[in-house]
């Protein structure tokens, strides 16, 4: 099971959002390709980044910054955040990512998601973010009228075989995880998928590695930055019993850092 620090850009610096609100920020980092470099320091090997001026404008308006982490790091990085186009997706992937995460575009443009997933494949990974089930848009401003769960399972048989759930009602909370929830969730998708959302304790990432492999990895933001634990005990905790492979599924799932402000 992988453990993902969260790298959230906005207006150029490293933040965290409270449930998804843009009048609600806390910044961690003036420099997120600083940022970038102390989660790898400190044994990331994985890093989440999410562009939230893109996501809300539908341009990946932080592209530069997005490839520079890239750039100063040998992380693996997934990114997401007002990926629309095919150029988006090009110029992330040129840049060195590892995987690009749609998510307005699943609900909004399903035609593009299928013929994205059907030429880039493995290099992409759903983003579906919720609000009491029910699956937002435009940078969590909106909602789109769909059930997560249906969207997964429309996504797995589009052929996505990576996904990120992000429960919004805890993102950025370190109120703790439901872990109820991600499991309905892959069981919908039919492959693991990544947990986002509410993680405040080593002791989630523990109630997450119970669902085995059910879960590929778990994104960690606040808990981080705020010291409620280290990337290294994340890590450590993560593997003390599992090392969740995604290409390996069970035959039920075959179908530290800168002083926090206000912004």
């Amino acid at each position: 099971m992988n453990i993902l620090p969260a790298v959230d850009i906005l207006e150029g610096r490293a933040v965290r959002l409270a449930k998804g609100r843009y009048d609600a920020v806390t910044v961690y980092n003036e420099d997120p390709v600083l940022q970038a470099q102390l989660f790898e320091e400190a044994g990331a090997q994985w890093l989440h980044v999410v562009d939230l001026d893109g996501a809300k404008s539908g341009n990946p308006d932080n592209s530069e910054v997005v490839r520079a982490i890239l750039k100063a790091t040998n992380l693996k990085v997934e990114v997401g955040g007002g990926v629309r186009t095919r150029d988006a997706i090009e110029r992330l992937l040129d840049a060195g990512a590892t995987r690009v995460v749609l998510g307005t575009a699943l609900v909004r443009d399903p035609d593009f998601a299928q013929a994205s997933i059907e030429h880039y494949g493995e290099a992409l990974a759903a983003g579906i973010d919720a609000k009491e089930g029910e699956v937002a848009v435009a940078g969590w401003c909106e909602g789109s009228g769909k059930a997560a769960t249906e969207v997964a399972s429309a996504m797995a048989a589009l052929g996505y075989r990576h996904l990120i759930y992000t429960d919004i009602a805890r993102d950025g909370m370190q109120t703790g995880i439901d872990p109820v929830a991600y499991k309905a969730m892959a069981e919908a998708f039919g492959y693991p998928v990544i947990a986002s959302g509410g993680v405040a304790s080593l002791q989630d990432i523990e109630a997450l590695k119970e669902l085995g492999d059910l879960i590929e990895g778990v994104i960690a933001g606040r808990a981080i930055y705020e010291g409620a634990f280290s990337v290294a005990d994340a890590i450590a905790c993560a593997r003390s019993t599992y090392d969740v492979d995604a290409t390996v599924l069970s035959d039920e799932m075959k179908p530290l850092y800168a002083d926090g402000q206000e912004a």
